[in-house]
């Protein structure tokens, strides 16, 4: 399998297979930005090996010159998947901690070094200014080469004398049938540089591949690592439901079925005594046996609404929205049902999300719209309330958030104070069903 593929890359964009000059000239704009980022990178560099080699501070500078390259590499990561089609992983987690009380340029080197990540982005940083800035400038130093040799066509010839010779790559300008000959060389360079632009770019974006995609170890270890966090995480969620559904037994249906039960043996030592007594004990009986029977609906509707069992999720989300305060308008594209542990876990986090929009908003307006694309079940929440939702500080959101990871889901949220907020769930899954939905 190519590697390209292996790490989410994309083919080569049409501009790169073909030939066009709206494309070189696009492919020019991109090539002389990535010129002025590796001129940033070089500044960045330089930070960074100046705060490895300070004496003095410690190492608190370097972890903050190390944010900036990882910013820059988020940003060079980026270009490359829109420009190119070229997706680079990103780093797995923040920057590893920073050793107490270390000092010295040896103790900023090994932190840097022991992160394998914080190791690639290190040395990208020292190469890019050099490697990456040859990729991005070899179409510019064309156009810059074409230019020069159309000039000398012109104004060659007194250049030449006045400069006691002059040449123009292989060809010594000295008079008329050389100057002409510069410059035609100079406009065949002009075509070529708009050829080569969008290629560079694209080999701008295959070397940054190569030196900041973590390796198939990493990958791999990555991988694990996130199973592990996530099959403890569902570890414990199951735990927590098993409690939940233990303790509203206990505390609700069983004390009821328990007292329903101490009032029958009161009406069976009444039954010839007291008849009418034992009239009122059965009513109280068929009362607590009611209420039982509707604890046990809710407990089970809190564990698997039968509407979302037997409709599906286009329909359960329609039935939350119609019961939530706010008015909620909801727009669904299923070409079939997700499996049944997807479409649970998508009704639990919308349900908690309808919630949240509810209590907190202060929304008048909210909508709910459910895709699926390309093998993922993308699920946006959107509400017209004051904003600044942060799922760093609600335990709901992070609730959730827990929630999706057991499937490799994601959850986004985007809140502006005062509004809007938008919450953004995806979860890969596959459709088993044709679809169940109401007309």
């Amino acid at each position: 399998m190519d590697r390209t593929m292996q790490l989410g890359g994309n083919p080569a964009p049409a501009e790169v297979r073909g030939f066009s000059a709206s494309a070189g000239f696009t492919g020019l704009r991109r090539a002389l930005t990535l010129c002025w980022m590796s001129i940033a990178g070089f500044g960045r560099a330089l930070g960074v090996t100046t705060a490895i080699s300070l004496i003095g501070p410690g190492l608190g500078l370097v972890p903050r010159a190390m944010e900036r390259v990882r910013a820059l590499a988020a940003r060079q990561r980026g270009l490359a998947e829109s420009w190119s089609g070229v997706r680079i992983p990103g780093p797995p987690g923040p920057l590893p901690t920073a050793p107490e009380g270390a000092s010295g340029a040896i103790a900023r080197y090994r932190w840097i070094m022991s992160d394998p990540q914080t190791r690639r982005e290190f040395t990208w940083i020292l190469t890019d200014p050099i490697a990456g800035g040859f990729l991005a400038f070899m179409p510019i130093a064309f156009v810059l080469s074409g230019f020069w040799g159309i000039f000398l066509a012109f104004f060659g010839i007194p250049l030449s004398t006045e400069w006691d010779g002059l040449w123009y790559q292989f060809i010594p300008i000295d008079g008329q049938a050389t100057a002409v000959l510069a410059g035609v060389l100079g406009v065949l360079q002009l075509p070529l540089a708009l050829w080569m632009a969008p290629r560079a770019v694209r080999k701008h974006a295959l070397y940054t591949r190569s030196m900041l995609a973590p390796s198939e170890q990493e990958l791999m270890a990555s991988r694990i690592e996130h199973l592990t966090t996530t099959r403890s995480t569902a570890v414990d969620t199951q735990m927590a439901e098993i409690r939940r559904i233990e303790r509203d037994l206990h505390d609700g249906a069983q004390a009821r079925l328990v007292a329903m039960g101490m009032t029958l043996d009161a009406a069976e030592h009444l039954l010839e005594t007291n008849p009418e007594a034992v009239r009122a004990l059965l009513i109280e009986a068929r009362e607590s046996s009611s209420k039982a029977l509707e604890e046990i609906r809710n407990l089970v509707r809190g564990i698997h609404p039968p509407v979302l069992a037997d409709r599906g999720l286009a329909d359960a989300v329609r039935a939350l929205a119609m019961v939530c305060p706010v008015p909620t308008e909801v727009v669904v594209d299923l070409p079939g049902r997700p499996e049944m542990p997807v479409e649970s876990a998508a009704y639990f986090a919308i349900s908690e999300i309808l919630t949240n929009v509810a209590k907190h908003s202060h929304a008048d307006r909210a909508w709910i719209d459910i895709r699926y694309d390309h093998g993922m079940l993308r699920i946006t929440v959107t509400d017209s309330g004051r904003g600044g939702a942060d799922a760093a500080r609600g335990s709901g959101l992070r609730g959730i958030e827990r929630r999706l990871s057991t499937f490799d889901g994601v959850l986004a949220v985007s809140s502006p104070v005062n509004g809007p907020t938008m919450v953004t769930m995806e979860l890969p899954c596959a459709l088993s069903s044709p679809k169940t939905t109401s007309s």
